[in-house]
């Protein structure tokens, strides 16, 4: 008997198996969940790396502010959603859409740059591997449904590969590790992205630019009441470059592209196989530091590496019906 998440019917995929005409070209990306969230989870391994270097630069409010109002902003001018046509649907349900909108924009993003003021990127991405463990909770709590032993059994072997890559191999490292103030922000942001990744399953059955347009648009109409409390204490952006840079990284790929890649990608798969693909942003943290940081690959990340996609392939890999 298979789960309700095996069942799950990939939504306006448009493959050659739903009667639809294949994609061709890169719109055949679009039917590739597993890649959509590795894409998705490799922009926001850059977006922890990139808020904390950002943090004297961007107050946390201002950067969630601009970060969402310039994403609906290209959203509108580059994809041109069907907003008008979806709207009756997504006001039928605005609830479950304001909902959202406040949990995986308004709140989540806030709180990880508010964290990020205080903690490391290397302790924000560890306490973001937790992710699958809360949202296999909130999908229990919310619909009743259990994760399975193979699923349970590939977060172990995948999160294993997480605490070999951030130890550098030695256990003792993990306990040296300094927790802070921020590192509760964090926590708490994962429990909320966690309940967003859970509750996507509520969403209007609309274009989903159109859903990404209007939660982005609430979101920042969320924030811009606080970013202005936040100006009143002094904390004001920068006018430099790298203000301006952070600012565009942060709108065009964690934001637009990974936001796509990440809600197609459950809406295919399920939120508890998704989930497991946070397991990669401390991997792709440290890959990132090799590359742009002249860092060296040691042993220890083969390994995490070997473990963390084991994991990964055991968590999505379906039962072979009978």
């Amino acid at each position: 008997m298979r789960s309700a998440e095996d069942r799950t019917p990939p939504a306006g995929g448009g493959t050659a198996g739903d009667g639809q005409p294949p994609r061709r070209g890169l719109a055949r990306i679009a039917d590739m969940p597993y890649l959509l969230l590795s894409l998705a989870t490799l922009f926001w391994a850059g977006n922890a790396v990139i808020g904390r270097a950002a943090r004297f630069d961007v107050p946390p409010v201002t950067l969630a502010f601009l970060r969402w109002s310039l994403a609906a902003l290209l959203v509108w001018l580059v994809i041109r959603p069907p907003v008008a046509r979806d709207w009756p649907a997504m006001k039928a349900r605005f609830g479950t859409v304001l909902l959202l909108a406040a949990l995986g924009v308004g709140l989540f993003n806030t709180m990880l740059y508010r964290a990020l003021q205080t903690t490391t990127a290397l302790n924000v991405t560890i306490t973001q591997s937790a992710t699958p463990v809360f949202i296999g909770l909130v999908t229990f709590l919310v619909f009743r449904e259990r994760m399975t032993l193979r699923q349970a059994f590939g977060f172990c072997v995948s999160f294993t590969g997480v605490l070999v890559i951030v130890s550098d191999g030695d256990w003792s490292r993990l306990a040296a590790l300094e927790f802070r103030a921020g590192d509760l922000w964090m926590l708490a942001a994962v429990v909320i992205y966690a309940a967003y990744t859970a509750l996507l399953r509520l969403r209007p059955a609309v274009d989903p630019w159109s859903f990404m347009l209007v939660t982005f648009v609430i979101g920042a109409m969320q924030l811009f009441p606080v970013m202005l409390w936040e100006w009143s204490t002094g904390l004001v952006i920068a006018a430099s470059t790298g203000a301006a840079l952070t600012v565009l990284y942060v709108a065009v790929f964690p934001s637009v592209v990974s936001y796509y890649c990440y809600n197609r990608g459950v809406e295919m798969v399920g939120a508890n196989r998704a989930g497991v693909f946070f397991h990669l942003i401390p991997l792709y943290g440290s890959f990132l530091a090799v590359v742009f940081l002249g860092e060296r690959f040691l042993p220890s990340h083969g390994i995490g590496l070997v473990l963390v996609i084991g994991g990964i392939l055991i968590t999505t890999r379906r039962k072979r019906l009978r």
